[in-house]
């Protein structure tokens, strides 16, 4: 079974820092927070078996890709937040 197919990538997904926070919402929005500026980047998001696709609200685009439980997105590693 893919991510997609399950919706476990919906929630919130922290580096091992905590420094930065991705919110993937289920209405396939996000809210990116960095260090203390919360809300520091939002936009869209699709998921398409285990890779996902951002776009945030200034048309910047990213993509990242899950792998056992791992969200591994520009370079950062995030871990699901229980």
């Amino acid at each position: 079974m893919t991510i997609e197919e399950s919706k476990e990538y919906i929630g919130m997904w922290v580096t091992e820092d905590g420094n930065i926070r991705h919110e993937l919402l289920p209405n396939n929005r996000y809210d990116e927070a960095r260090g203390n500026k919360k809300s520091a980047y939002q936009g869209g998001y699709k998921v398409s078996e285990n890779h996902i696709d951002y776009k945030d609200d200034t048309g910047f685009t990213a993509d990242g890709e899950f792998r056992n439980g791992i969200l591994y997105h520009a370079g950062m590693v995030l871990y699901k937040e229980n």
